[in-house]
């Protein structure tokens, strides 16, 4: 959920997933409209159908229980390296060496200030080497939490990694095209194509375009000429 998506809106939306899908089996259990319905609001839809997708097979494949190992993490569904050492790194508190935006911050502000193109590969060696073996997780907690603070304190140092990406504008784009399509989905479904668009008259080739990929995804079904989330 904090992928992309800031602590204060997935705070409470945390809560209210959690409740509606306490464990690995219910969550694999539910229908994606479901699951899809508990997630409104947080946007990048696809990642909860990688959710519902990694349940399946922790559920499946090793009997309800997360794996603990980066090499087990990463054969899940929507989950690369980076993602598998993160969970490893708090979920089982593992001394393994990661990077996300905070931590980024961090070695940045203090190692390449004078930098506009830090990559990450030149970071990684530096976490490694002060990485407390001991207790990662929570070395991790309060590396993630002064990267916070100096974004509040400081010109973000994040915009001189050369990973740095500036988010698009959400008005008119694709992420807000596809939230209203996976909206009227879940509330409406089994409907036609020419009716959804229809619905979306702002939006006109933009809404085919997007619906067409979400098909691709595998987000939405058609069955019998009629849209829905499976």
């Amino acid at each position: 959920m904090l992928q992309q998506t800031q602590v204060d809106r997935v705070v409470q939306k945390y809560e209210e997933f959690i409740a509606c899908f306490p464990d690995f089996n219910s969550l694999a259990k539910a229908p994606l409209r479901n699951i899809l319905q508990a997630w409104q609001g947080m946007g990048y839809n696809r990642r909860a159908l990688y959710l519902k997708k990694t349940a399946e097979e922790v559920a499946g494949k090793f009997n309800g229980r997360m794996p603990g190992t980066v090499e087990a993490l990463t054969g899940l569904p929507g989950i690369g390296r980076n993602t598998a050492c993160s969970i490893a790194a708090f979920a089982f508190n593992k001394p393994v060496v990661f990077i996300e935006t905070n931590i980024r911050s961090v070695f940045i502000h203090f190692f390449f200030s004078d930098r506009t193109d830090v990559h990450d590969r030149e970071i990684l060696p530096l976490v490694e080497k002060v990485l407390d073996a001991e207790n990662p997780r929570q070395w991790y907690s309060a590396l993630m939490d002064y990267g916070v603070m100096l974004k509040k304190t400081h010109p973000n140092p994040s915009r001189k990694s050369a990973h740095h990406q500036k988010q698009s504008k959400f008005e008119g784009s694709n992420r807000q095209v596809r939230g209203m399509i996976i909206r009227i989905l879940t509330e409406t479904p089994h409907i036609t194509k020419t009716a959804l668009i229809k619905r979306l008259p702002a939006h006109g080739q933009k809404a085919k375009n997007t619906l067409q990929q979400l098909c691709k995804e595998g987000l939405v079904k058609i069955s019998n000429g009629k849209l829905s989330i499976d």
